[in-house]
C-alpha cells in the first residue's frame, strides 16, 4: 500500500464521533445537529424537474471536459457573477464532480516531486481537510499558515520565510473562509499574486461558499475577478466553485474549475486517466442551476433570516461576530473546545465541532483551540431552538 497514506489525519467527523463514544444525549431534547457543513435546504423544483427529463443521459459515457452547453452555461454564470471577460469555454473552464473531488485532484496534477527539495503546499489553518491530504499524498509537505483573530482570519503571507516561498508549488485560498467566513479583501490578492509571479506557484482558489452571504449590493470579491480589477490575466490561477451549498445539491455532486488555460490543459490530461467525467443527466440538471438566481436568492434569504436571528441570542454567552459570508459561526469560549462540543451533546442535544479538530498544530499553538463551529444548516427553528438551549445552558 501507498506508505503516504499513514500520514493521513482521521477526518473531524471520526474525531468527533471519538468524542462522543459512550456518551448518551439528553433525551429530553430532540437531537440538533450544527456539526457538519451539509445544506438541509430543499432541492430546487428546477433541478430536479431538469434531471428527470433527461435521464435519457445514463445511456451514454460522458466526456472528461464535459458538454459544450454546460462550459457555456458556466461561462455565462461568471460573467454574470463577477463582471469579467467571456472565458475560453474550451480552454479555461472545465465542470468536475464537486469541488471536494477537484481540490484533491488538483494537487495530484500540479505537484511536481522531480525538485530536489520537497515541495510545499501552502494552507490556511484551520483548513478543509482535503488540503492537506492532497499535498501528502502528491509527496509535498503541507505549510500551514495561522488565521486567526489577531490576522482577522487572514492569511499572514508575510510571515512566510524566504525558504518556503521558493519551495512553494501550490496555495489552498478558501473565500469566503471556513470556518471563519472571511472574504479575502483585493489588497491581498494583489500581495497573493505579486508572490505567484515571483516564485511561480499555482494558487487554487477555494470559492464553493461564494454565494451564500447577507449583502445582496456586495457579494464576495471572487479570485478571477480579483485578478481583472487588478488588470492581470489568469496566470497560475485556478479557482474552483460548487452547486452544493449554492443551489442545495450536495449530493449531485456539480461544480466546475476555471482560470489558467495552461493549467487546465494539464488538468484535463490528468482527470481523462483518473476517470471522472461528470454525468449527462447531472450536467443537464447543472445547466439548469447554474441559468437560474432565484432559488439561490431564496436560498441566501433562509440563511439570512438565520443568522439575523440566532446571532444576537449566542452572543449573549459565546464571543461570536457575524461572518462575512458562508453559513458558519465561529465562536470562542473560555471552556476547552472539546469539552464545551462534549457538555453541548451530552447535556443539550446538540452537535457542533471542536475547533481544534480543523485545525494543527503550527507555530506553537493551535489556532482552532477555544472555538466551535456551528453549522446554520438545519431550519430556522431547530437553530433558534439550538441557540436558546446553548443560550440558558452558559448563562447557568
Amino acid at each position: 500500500m501507498n506508505p503516504r497514506l499513514q500520514q493521513l489525519q482521521p477526518y473531524p467527523f471520526q474525531r468527533l464521533r471519538a468524542l462522543f463514544a459512550g456518551v448518551t444525549a439528553n433525551p429530553d431534547f430532540s437531537p440538533i445537529n450544527l456539526s457538519i457543513g451539509e445544506p438541509k435546504h430543499a432541492t430546487p423544483s428546477i433541478i430536479q424537474d431538469a434531471l428527470k427529463q433527461h435521464l435519457d443521459g445514463l445511456a451514454s459515457y460522458p466526456t472528461t471536459q464535459g458538454s459544450e452547453a454546460l462550459r457555456t452555461a458556466i461561462q455565462q454564470w461568471l460573467v454574470r457573477r463577477y463582471a469579467i471577460p467571456a472565458l475560453n469555454i474550451d480552454q479555461e473552464i472545465l465542470p468536475v464532480n464537486g469541488s471536494r473531488e477537484a481540490l484533491f485532484a488538483f494537487a495530484q496534477a500540479v505537484i511536481n516531486q522531480d525538485d530536489t527539495d520537497t515541495p510545499i503546499v501552502i494552507s490556511p489553518n484551520p483548513f478543509y481537510q482535503i488540503y492537506e491530504g492532497a499535498a501528502l499524498l502528491a509527496g509535498a509537505q503541507p505549510y500551514y499558515l495561522n488565521t486567526t483573530p489577531a490576522s482577522d482570519h487572514l492569511m499572514d503571507l508575510d510571515s512566510v520565510p524566504e525558504a518556503i516561498w521558493q519551495r512553494t508549488q501550490l496555495i489552498y485560498v478558501c473565500t469566503p473562509g471556513n470556518p471563519s467566513g472571511k472574504v479575502m479583501p483585493l489588497s491581498q490578492w494583489q500581495q497573493l499574486f505579486s508572490l505567484s509571479d515571483r516564485y511561480d506557484f499555482v494558487i487554487a482558489a477555494d470559492e464553493c461558499y461564494s454565494e451564500i452571504y447577507f449583502d445582496e449590493q456586495q457579494p464576495p470579491l471572487g479570485a478571477l475577478q480579483a485578478a481583472h480589477q487588478l488588470g492581470r490575466d489568469w496566470r497560475n490561477l485556478v479557482m474552483f466553485s460548487s452547486l452544493s451549498k449554492r443551489s442545495n445539491v450536495p449530493g449531485m455532486r456539480s461544480g466546475f474549475v476555471a482560470g489558467d488555460a495552461a493549467v487546465l490543459q494539464k488538468f484535463l490530461q490528468y482527470r481523462t486517466y483518473h476517470g471522472c467525467a461528470m454525468s449527462p443527466s447531472i450536467q443537464s440538471a447543472s445547466i439548469a442551476a447554474w441559468n437560474d438566481e432565484t432559488h439561490v436568492q431564496l436560498n441566501r434569504d433562509l440563511y439570512r433570516t438565520k443568522f439575523a436571528q440566532v446571532t444576537p441570542i449566542l452572543q449573549q454567552v459565546l464571543d461570536v461576530e457575524m461572518p462575512d459570508a458562508a453559513f458558519y459561526l465561529w465562536a470562542k469560549s473560555d471552556i476547552a473546545d472539546t469539552e464545551l462540543a462534549l457538555r453541548f451533546y451530552r447535556d443539550l442535544n446538540v452537535t457542533v465541532l471542536p475547533g481544534s479538530f480543523l485545525a494543527r498544530d503550527a507555530h506553537a499553538s493551535n489556532p482552532g483551540a477555544g472555538f466551535i463551529r456551528m453549522a446554520l444548516v438545519a431550519s430556522v427553528d431547530e437553530c433558534l431552538e439550538a441557540a436558546h438551549r446553548i443560550q440558558r445552558y452558559l448563562s447557568r
